[in-house]
């Protein structure tokens, strides 16, 4: 490594640690906000709590969403029918079933609800563990994310319950949910290939074979309450020059998204489960020619025999500049100015707890980078029955 790249690395590594003090020391303090609110003000005004939680969460999403649109310039391309897009989307709730391809598809997925004012009510389905986890953790459990044990019987009541919760919500919310169960990686790919021709089901050359269970236990519950469901299939460039990875955002790397979206009513879905089963495979299977389509021409379009749909983008909003220099002159300046002293006050005591709350910011830092890894998804097919997903 030369000269000039060592100083950049320097230069990059002191703006992360900047980064990670001001997200986490801002996420604990709204964390903090978050939890009163959940105790005190939930239990009498549902609807006020969600509100005020809305843009506390929007608070903490838009630092992240800043470094996607406004440190790396990654820009979106939209395929989505422009009828639809001005009539339903960012005005209804909505279940969207996406592919779960690469490290940063849900933060496209902020970036693209900032841009339609929708941040704050991003849902998801997550693992039970998440919830745990400072910051991002305690904002969602204080968001009513559907957190799940892997256990079915125990999954489908918490599904039912959060549901329907959900759906009363007084401003629009999207809640997403990645069928495939974890992120696509040839292992992964090679068991859902195992699993498909054992069972005599769909053969996906670029998804993993979804996992049916999950979004048919949810259907009975959005019945009347959630209109429609959103399809959509995120693609990058395979020789794009830079990966889709959180690590490329935060050296600043810009990168381009292509995602299509399709609107589904929900009065269109089939009505018994064997059929939603059918559905949802079929959308993969749909997903699946997208995917091909792209990877070999760069457009979904090309050869997959789909009704083309013209791009656009969405402009980006100043939301996320604002929210984050809010938060660095509240949390970096202060926290700055007393780690300086500590590290340069000649007491080796000083000096031993000054670096150890960098080193503890930056294994914060690492470890949330860590959890949206690909290589730290979960294996294909843990607890799946035989027969079915």
């Amino acid at each position: 490594m030369n000269v000039s790249n060592l100083q950049h690395l320097k230069k990059s590594r002191l703006i992360h640690l900047c980064l990670a003090i001001t997200f986490f020391t801002s996420g604990v303090i709204v964390n903090l906000i978050q939890c009163v609110l959940y105790l005190t003000l939930r239990p009498f005004n549902k609807v006020l709590y969600r509100k005020i939680n809305w843009y506390l969460c929007c608070t903490i999403y838009a630092q992240l969403v800043f470094l996607g649109d406004w440190w790396s310039g990654t820009r979106i391309f939209m395929y989505i029918n422009k009828d639809e897009f001005d009539k339903y989307y960012g005005k209804e709730h909505a279940y969207c079933v996406m592919n779960h391809t690469y490290e940063i598809d849900w933060l496209i997925g902020w970036m693209i609800c900032d841009r339609i004012h929708l941040l704050g009510n991003c849902k998801a389905y997550a693992k039970k563990v998440i919830q745990y986890v400072p910051v991002l953790g305690w904002a969602w459990k204080c968001s009513e994310f559907v957190f799940l044990e892997r256990s079915f019987d125990k999954d489908k009541e918490i599904i039912n319950k959060q549901i329907i919760e959900l759906a009363e919500h007084p401003d629009p919310i999207w809640l997403l949910l990645f069928p495939e169960g974890t992120r696509f990686t040839p292992k992964k790919h090679e068991a859902s290939l195992e699993f498909a021709r054992k069972n005599n089901l769909p053969e996906l050359k670029h998804h993993l074979l979804p996992r049916t269970r999950g979004f048919i236990a949810s259907l009975p519950s959005m019945k009347g309450k959630v209109p429609a469901i959103y399809d959509i299939e995120l693609a990058f460039k395979e020789n794009a020059p830079s990966k889709p990875t959180i690590t490329n955002m935060l050296f600043g790397k810009p990168l381009e998204a292509h995602i299509y979206m399709r609107r589904i009513p929900m009065e269109d879905l089939p009505k018994t489960e064997v059929e939603q089963e059918t559905f949802l495979r079929d959308m993969f299977i749909r997903k699946d020619k997208l995917k091909d389509s792209f990877i070999k021409t760069g457009d979904f379009f090309e050869t997959s025999g789909l009704p083309r749909v013209e791009p656009f983008e969405l402009p980006r909003r100043l939301h996320s500049p604002v929210h984050i220099a809010f938060w660095l002159s509240c949390t970096l300046i202060p926290i700055s100015y007393y780690l300086i002293k500590l590290l340069f006050s000649g007491e080796l005591l000083y000096f031993s707890v000054g670096a150890s709350i960098i080193g503890a910011f930056f294994l914060l830092l690492n470890k949330t980078i860590g959890m949206s890894e690909i290589k730290k998804g979960s294996s294909y097919g843990t607890n799946t029955p035989k027969k079915t997903q």
